[in-house]
């Protein structure tokens, strides 16, 4: 039997520090963002279709955000400045995300790839799979610079008014529930979220 890397490669997401051109007061990985995606996509998609009339797979959806940034295990995480400078680098950089997305599957054996296919290859989600999760991922680097902002570290200003941006052109109403229920908890002390839920 052929040994397999693949597991091997995303156990190192944890060594790949998000922010990078950033001061952080905390440092945040790869694999911590991923698990927070995939909780957060998962309740939106949990609220579209309690709230809204959804029809999506929220288990679905929660594995695809788990599996939403694999492919930095080999690019690295580029900043999103220089990412997104211009259409020409955004343009590439996908073209190098789906190679790289590419390699993953075929480090996996033969019988396990058409299993692992759909959650690493984007182009096999649908729109409103994809949509979800972009949500997730936007709120979740929101949450981040709210953070760093409750820490002091002005840093992140910038950052929060670019994301709050991004929000709005993503809104949807299970993004708009999340924000209203969720959000405000992560501005608050531990003692004041644990005083209305005592152990």
């Amino acid at each position: 039997m052929t040994r397999s890397h693949f597991f091997a490669h995303l156990s190192r997401l944890k060594l790949i520090n998000r922010w990078p051109l950033m001061r952080n007061v905390r440092t945040e990985n790869v694999s911590e963002h991923s698990l927070q995606v995939a909780m957060v996509a998962h309740a939106l998609a949990v609220i579209k279709n309690k709230k809204f009339n959804g029809t999506l797979n929220a288990d679905r959806v929660a594995m695809l955000a788990l599996y939403h940034d694999a492919s930095e295990v080999l690019t690295g995480d580029l900043p999103t400045p220089v990412k997104y400078y211009n259409a020409q680098i955004a343009h590439e950089y996908k073209k190098i995300e789906k190679i790289a997305q590419q390699k993953l599957i075929e480090m996996l054996p033969e019988e396990l790839r058409e299993a692992y296919r759909p959650l690493l290859d984007e182009h096999q989600h649908s729109a409103e799979e994809q949509s979800v999760v972009k949500q997730a991922d936007a709120l979740c680097a929101y949450l981040k610079c709210l953070e760093e902002l409750s820490a002091g570290n002005n840093e992140f200003l910038l950052a929060k008014s670019r994301l709050e941006k991004t929000l709005q052109q993503r809104r949807s109403p299970e993004m708009d529930y999340f924000v209203e229920i969720f959000i405000p908890s992560f501005n608050l002390s531990l003692d004041e979220i644990s005083q209305d839920s005592p152990l």
